[in-house]
């Protein structure tokens, strides 16, 4: 059998130094991406002024809101908000471990995509661990209905996305996109759809004290009959391409890659916080599993390009 590559999980080769602005607060950001041990997991340290901080891990057990973002919250009272284009850039690229330092309570919005976080993460690649690197598999379907929204997680020998969406108005109407997720396609197919909102609803989130800091910079704004930003799109199914960059950074809430199937329809934030909850509320739905190592993998033959490959893991 072909030696395994990605059997280790990794962390990144060194700091990532990142500042801009908070697209709900309007606040100025930064951020620090930090390696971390193995089996330390995605990991968000608040500063707060003091020499310790709060830490707040990247898992779904902690999320206290899914409105236009996903915030986790430390029971506390301390939170951070739209952690899910940094979550899903991570996710995305295969990296399993960092630590996130950040000033605020909210990451950063830079164009409203993943794609300056992947930049970021290309620039300094990702290093390999000793840890075995582990898996969530899908056991078996978990669905879930709310409202319109429909949301799935079957077993499959990969992870798949399957994202639809429908909204009434010809900019956007029906679009779907079924895509398999590793560094590759998630660099091309998924990290630069940008986030978008509509012209009408502006007021409303002001008087709410959300979207404080969106710009035509950092979010597709959609008018009553045209795309409001100059350049216009890029992809001309920009807004589905979003949706799943979103389910990506929402799914990594899982706490390790997973081995499975999404199929979310109508969704967004929301549906995916249930899924996840589901999933986690039946015991047999889901197991850990390790990645086989069948021969030694020396680093130099680890492309932080590639994604961790498909394997028939036994049950457990």
């Amino acid at each position: 059998m072909r030696g395994f590559i990605g059997a280790r999980q990794t962390t990144l080769a060194s700091e990532i130094s990142l500042t801009g602005t908070g697209v709900h607060s309007g606040a100025p950001v930064s951020i620090v991406l930090c390696p971390a041990d193995g089996d330390t997991g995605i990991r968000f340290l608040i500063s707060n002024g003091d020499a310790d901080g709060t830490e707040i891990a990247a898992d779904q057990q902690w999320v206290t809101g899914v409105t236009l973002c996903t915030i986790l919250g430390d029971g506390n009272g301390a939170s951070i908000a739209t952690v899910e284009h940094l979550l899903a850039a991570l996710r995305g690229l295969g990296v399993d471990n960092a630590l996130i330092e950040i000033d605020s309570a909210e990451v950063p919005i830079m164009d409203g995509s993943a794609a300056r976080f992947v930049e970021a993460i290309d620039e300094v690649g990702l290093t390999e661990l000793e840890a075995p690197r582990r898996f969530l598999k899908i056991l078996k379907p978990i669905r879930i209905e709310d409202g319109g929204a429909v949301g799935e997680l079957t077993p499959h020998n990969g992870f798949r996305l399957d994202v639809e969406i429908d909204f009434d108005t010809p900019l956007i109407g029906t679009q779907r996109i079924e895509i398999d997720i590793n560094p590759g396609s998630f660099r091309r197919e998924l990290a630069r759809a940008r986030t978008f909102g509509f012209m009408k609803d502006v007021e409303r989130l002001w008087a709410a004290g959300l979207a404080l800091g969106a710009s035509l910079e950092n979010t597709v704004a959609i008018g009553d009959d045209r795309i409001i930003n100059r350049e216009g799109l890029r992809f001309s199914d920009e807004f589905v391409r979003h949706k799943a960059l979103d389910a990506v950074g929402d799914l990594a809430l899982a706490g390790a890659p997973i081995l499975g199937a999404y199929r979310s329809l109508r969704g967004g934030h929301r549906l995916n916080a249930l899924v996840l909850k589901a999933l986690f509320a039946d015991a047999e739905a889901w197991t850990m599993v390790e990645a086989p190592r069948y021969r030694e993998v020396r680093h130099a033959e680890l492309s932080h390009r590639l994604a961790a490959a498909n394997f028939a893991a036994e049950r457990s």
